[in-house]
């Protein structure tokens, strides 16, 4: 862990080995004081007191331009790999595939995001420099009391042993606490995450109770686990300062008593207790910074966790391809959800073909797996067996970016960021010109709502687009799959939950959207398929029936039955 944490210093050693020489400089000019401390009192004429009070001034004005170096630029190091680490971490957010997502909650990718990193940073600047600082300054006193009495060198290198040997005991109290404190965090975190996204949920079933139960309930949980982490804290503390006292005290009587005994001088007896002062402060400096280093490791490992998951995967050498034409084929293609622990077969051996240009339209009751379908086609999970071919070519083998590329999709659940109706659809091509973004959204019958705006495209349109309606998102999607201009679209209940306008209006944009385009389908409201090439209907025991709108409505089986149903009252 160490190793791999080092190379994140690797970017910044020059201003790191600057930091470094400081904090040694330092610990050099405090083992220098003592020492003038003692020659004053030994010499003891005023021109000396003089002399060595300069001295002593210059020492502090020094330690205090050092200081401010270590302060600032020591910081500065610890946010620059603070920064550099959360570019990795976000850059193989991007990179992990769906089923991630789908077992981790967002307030804990959150935490490890900001959370675990600021700790990282502290410990990234405090941790070597503190530790550094501590080591010489330990070391070097020890040095310098054995040229007063080898004998008092002994007896403190003999407690001192005692004193890091029980605070190792107590740190592994300290690593377990700080875990548990950690998940906690996470899960407060996400409890948050969620109530604060859906608080219009929760207001309008008035679920205000039942949200402030959850969060209570892990509000607790944290504060036990604070609990249990400054228990252990303030167990480690008071028996490090037990252990502090306890050494200035045989500190102290094994000085008098070499005193009393004429086996040092006065002025070596006034070293001794500065040096045994200086040692104290160091030894209480791990103390302190234990707290910080089982933040910073704890927060490492997350990090680490987080990185070690598989990305998704590329073929070794993927095939790169410009524009594809749309022909896709499923070959007894077979595939479960490994997440929840169910693993249940969605797909079991599923085969059709799509031609370029032809609509495919996938029809059925809920759980059958047509969204399924749609989410293989990109690759968002990965089929268990069989194979998925675009224009002849296994989905495995395309270069992920290039698949997703030709690509287009609306989806009932549209999800708009927070920013500015243009930004939304130029995530389409974010390197379209206004006038592409403004025909595509004419195109899917948007523009004239923009226009009456108060700032047009440049309008912000609220967290998730809270400030727009359903059929207001619906159509921001289909413009921003106008723009995409992909020969494949896939449209997953895209006109579901709508009133009829705002679906003819929606509908209209679709078929728009359709021409030339291979395109798949899924949908409840049977009206928006029957001109489809073809309409497959899909149960949980796999396809049931297949055909054009009319041959299945004279089949008189499962489509027409739902078909009947829906359209009964008319």
């Amino acid at each position: 862990m160490i190793k791999r944490f080092a190379k994140y210093y690797k970017p910044h050693l020059k201003l790191f080995i600057l930091d470094m020489l400081c904090a040694l400089t330092v610990s050099v000019l405090n083992l220098v004081y003592p020492r003038v401390a003692g020659n004053i009192i030994r010499v003891g004429e005023v021109n000396y007191v003089v002399i060595g009070a300069a001295v002593l001034l210059g020492i502090f004005v020094l330690k205090a331009a050092l200081t401010y170096i270590i302060n600032y630029w020591g910081h500065v190091v610890g946010v620059r790999i603070q920064g550099d680490m959360r570019r990795e971490l976000f850059a193989h957010l991007q990179k992990l595939p769906y089923s991630y997502y789908d077992e981790t909650k967002t307030g804990s990718v959150m935490s490890r995001l900001i959370n675990d990193l600021f700790e990282i940073s502290e410990l990234a600047h405090h941790g070597p420099e503190d530790v550094f600082l501590s080591v010489v300054t330990i070391i070097g006193a020890l040095v310098m009391i054995a040229f007063i009495s080898p004998w008092l060198t002994l007896i403190m290198a003999v407690i001192l042993p005692i004193i890091m040997f029980l605070a190792t005991r107590l740190r592994l109290g300290m690593m377990k606490a700080f875990e548990v404190s950690r998940e906690k965090t996470a899960e407060i975190n996400s409890t948050v995450e969620s109530a604060v996204s859906g608080i219009r949920v929760s207001k309008a079933y008035t679920a205000e109770r039942h949200e402030k139960e959850r969060f209570d309930e892990a509000n607790e949980g944290l504060k036990e686990a604070r609990r249990m982490q400054y228990a252990a804290i303030s167990k480690f503390n008071t028996a490090m300062t037990f252990s502090m006292d306890f050494l200035y005290l045989a500190a102290f009587a094994a000085g008098g008593i070499f005193f009393t005994h004429n086996m040092i001088s006065a002025a070596d007896l006034t070293s001794y207790i500065l040096y045994i002062s200086m040692l104290i402060t160091p030894i209480r400096t791990f103390t302190t910074i234990f707290e910080q280093i089982q933040d910073g490791v704890t927060g490492f490992k997350r990090f680490t966790e987080t990185l070690a998951v598989e990305p998704e995967k590329e073929s070794e050498n993927p095939v790169k391809v410009d524009r594809l034409k749309g022909d896709i084929e499923f070959n007894n293609v077979t595939f479960k959800y490994e997440h929840g622990g169910s693993g249940r077969v969605v797909l079991n051996d599923l085969s059709f073909s799509v031609k370029a240009g032809q609509t495919r339209a996938l029809v059925g009751p809920s759980g059958g797996g047509k969204t399924t379908i749609c989410n293989l086609i990109p690759r968002f999970y990965e089929i268990e067996k069989g194979e998925i071919t675009i224009d002849g070519i296994n989905t495995k083998d395309i270069s992920l970016y290039d698949l997703r590329r030709n690509i287009g999709i609306v989806a009932q659940d549209v999800f708009i960021f927070g920013g500015t109706v243009k930004e939304n659809i130029a995530y389409g091509d974010f390197s379209a010109t206004d006038e592409q973004i403004e025909e595509a959204a004419k195109l899917a019958n948007i523009h004239e709502f923009i226009t009456t705006l108060e700032k047009g495209y440049d309008t912000y349109v609220g967290e998730r687009g809270v400030k727009l309606s359903g059929g207001q998102k619906q159509r921001i999607a289909i413009a921003r799959a106008f723009l995409k201009n992909p020969p494949i679209l896939i449209l997953d209940e895209a006109t579901s939950a709508l009133d009829n306008v705002t679906e003819m209006q929606i509908q209209e944009a679709l078929e728009r959207l359709s021409v030339g385009r291979t395109t798949m389908i899924v949908a409840h409201r049977l009206s928006t398929v029957k001109n489809a090439d073809e309409i497959i209907v899909i149960s949980k025991d796999g396809v049931v029936e297949r055909g054009t709108h009319e041959s299945l409505m004279e089949k008189n089986g499962v489509y027409a039955e739902l078909y009947n149903y829906q359209f009964r009252s008319l």
